[in-house]
């Protein structure tokens, strides 16, 4: 159990039989009536972020998150099968845990796991993928490597804005925070 006096940017808690990762926090002392700290929350499932004022010395459990590097095997139906790196376990978790980066998931890919005890919070790609384009509008004539974007389908079905001289079979580096174009991959 921890308390209010314990709190820094980054500690989780459970509160509602929900994890929650502590975002920002103030105590506050006001002039009349019982300090007080005011936070701001972050659940760790579905990334929603809430407002808590909790009063000084309110107690709570503590929750203990594992980081694991897994990789990524294959996908059967909506469950993604993962593999642990050092014990070579595999798991299945939904969809869910990865969010929208899903659509830039390949096989083989290095993904690192949030995990509380043996339940998956969420997972996370690198912030960086290598993709191929599979599909891309053809350039036109005059179009230069410096103006405008035209949309382009990457492998795992994505659609990202890249430059006009990108073609189809190009290797692209994608930056999967931002849904953006970086560069040619070498």
């Amino acid at each position: 159990m921890i308390d209010t006096s314990d709190f820094r940017n980054g500690l989780s808690i459970i509160m509602d039989g929900e994890i929650y990762t502590i975002v920002d926090f103030q105590h506050v002392k006001p002039g009349k009536g019982g300090a007080f700290v005011r936070s701001m929350l972050k659940n760790a499932r579905t990334g929603a972020v809430i407002d808590k004022r909790w009063r000084a010395g309110e107690k709570m459990d503590q929750a203990i998150l594992e980081r694991k590097p897994m990789q990524f095997l294959y996908m059967m139906e909506d469950e993604y099968h993962l593999m642990d790196n050092e014990t070579y376990d595999q798991i299945t978790v939904g969809k869910v845990a990865f969010g929208d980066a899903v659509k830039y998931l390949k096989e083989n890919t290095e993904v690192t796991v949030l995990m509380h005890g043996s339940d998956v919070i969420s997972a996370e790609l690198p912030m960086t993928m290598e993709l191929e384009v599979i599909e891309a509008a053809s350039s036109e004539r005059g179009n230069t490597a410096s103006g405008g974007s035209k949309p382009a389908v990457v492998e795992g079905g994505a659609v990202v804005q890249v430059p006009f001289f990108i073609n189809v079979g190009d290797k692209l580096k994608i930056d999967t925070r931002t849904d953006s174009y970086l560069e040619r991959a070498k």
